[in-house]
């Protein structure tokens, strides 16, 4: 049986698929709670968030052009850092990343028809399991449709937000209410909105000349999502106001009502939910290729690296990540696991900073430093009770891994 993939993604693709994964889970989830934290300081929080994304993508894209392979920064660790640190980086990875399957389904649900959320967010991951197990090509093409329908919704907003009597530009500028730390705290629940670049690198073994195609998608991807979520959150914040933004549970929706256009409410609503798909589907293919890669070295179980010999896709990986994610969209509510999924990728990608640094470089590693001061902040100025817990499921990860190495040892 095969175990390789078919490269088949362009320059355009990879944009595409980036751009899906990013643009969604943070403009229709993060605005609120980090609005909460930074008050009128949000877009201070918006533009760090976007500093620390851009040194990472940098690192990132450059590890990506020497290791094109599925699996991202546990192919970076394992090769520049040792088996551990790549590890742990795919660990924090797939860990965080699931829980935000997880809340990008029970989004779908809230959206679509919230008296029966949990079932519509199984139903959600069953459909879209089965669409990546079809081939990457087919999730490229998906990825495609869902962006164009979620940028055409927020642009709506923007205009009718700004062009409304209820926009006040004043509001834009950070007031008395902004501290360092709130918007730091901001910065670190937005960056769960920019970590979607990283579904480019994980698909590396599946993009055509990924030297060159990498590098480049990666800061476009990034850049295009940057102006989107900029507009969004200025309209958003000129027309409700830090303290009503921090509130509201719908802030788009809130924002659309209290512009007097009620009419697009319910665009906005389906718009969530297709942007929420967007990113569900771009979180499943990246969490696959990285338990692919594990499971190819061994830390994983070894049948979770079959490559379908028609589809070339890793479809027993996605087939067992969309269970996990099944279950635990049906069981629990998880809408409030941005927390804890920041920190997991924020480690994540302060070990490849690490990995970036060992690069010879010099202009890499200023970069590389920049990320990794920047990731380490910004994990540990999130809330208390996301930091604890992310911190005790690294630990337990680690704690597996060194079992492992004993019981193998003693074998």
């Amino acid at each position: 049986m095969t175990r390789e993939l078919r490269r088949s993604l362009g320059v355009f693709d990879a944009v595409v698929i980036g751009l899906g994964s990013m643009v969604g889970a943070g403009i229709f989830v993060a605005l609120g709670p980090a609005a909460r934290s930074a008050g009128s300081g949000l877009l201070l929080g918006l533009a760090t968030a976007a500093a620390v994304a851009y040194c990472n993508a940098m690192s990132s894209a450059r590890l990506a052009a020497l290791y094109p392979a599925s699996g991202g920064t546990y192919v970076y660790g394992r090769e520049r850092l040792g088996p551990f640190w790549g590890y742990l980086a795919g660990w924090a990875f797939i860990v965080g990343k699931t829980a935000s399957c997880a809340a990008m389904a029970l989004t779908v649900g809230a959206y679509a028809w919230p008296e029966q959320a949990h079932a519509v967010a199984v139903a959600a991951v069953v459909a879209l399991t089965a669409v990546n197990c079809g081939g990457v090509q087919k999730s490229a093409w998906l990825t495609r449709a869902i962006v164009a329908v979620v940028l055409a919704v927020l642009a709506a907003v923007v205009v009718v937000c700004l062009g409304s009597d209820a926009a006040d530009a004043g509001r834009l500028a950070p007031g008395g209410d902004v501290s360092v730390g709130g918007v730091l705290q901001a910065s670190g629940l937005l960056f769960f909105a920019f970590a979607g670049y990283a579904r480019i690198a994980t698909l590396g073994e599946e993009v055509r000349d990924p030297a060159r195609t990498i590098p480049r998608a990666v800061p476009v991807a990034l850049g295009l999502a940057l102006l989107v979520y900029a507009c969004v959150a200025a309209a958003v914040l000129s027309v409700l106001g830090p303290v009503e933004l921090g509130r509201a549970t719908a802030p788009l929706a809130d924002a659309a009502r209290a512009a007097g256009a009620s009419w697009l409410v319910p665009v906005v609503r389906a718009g969530a939910a297709v942007a929420a798909l967007g990113s569900l589907l771009a979180l499943i293919l990246g969490v696959s290729r990285t338990t692919l890669a594990m499971a190819r070295d061994g830390h994983l179980p070894g049948a979770l690296a079959a490559v379908h010999p028609r589809f070339q896709v890793p479809h027993r990986a996605e087939l067992a990540v969309g269970a996990v994610v099944a279950v635990v969209a049906a069981t629990a509510d998880v809408r409030g696991a941005i927390g804890f999924s920041s920190f997991g990728v924020l480690l994540y990608y302060a070990i490849a900073n690490v990995s970036a640094w060992t690069l010879s470089s010099r202009r890499v590693r200023v970069v590389a430093g920049c990320g990794l001061v920047g990731c380490l902040v910004l994990a540990f100025a999130l809330p208390l009770s996301s930091v604890v817990a992310g911190a005790g499921v690294i630990a337990g990860g680690a704690a597996l891994y060194a079992l492992r190495r004993r019981s193998a040892a003693v074998g």
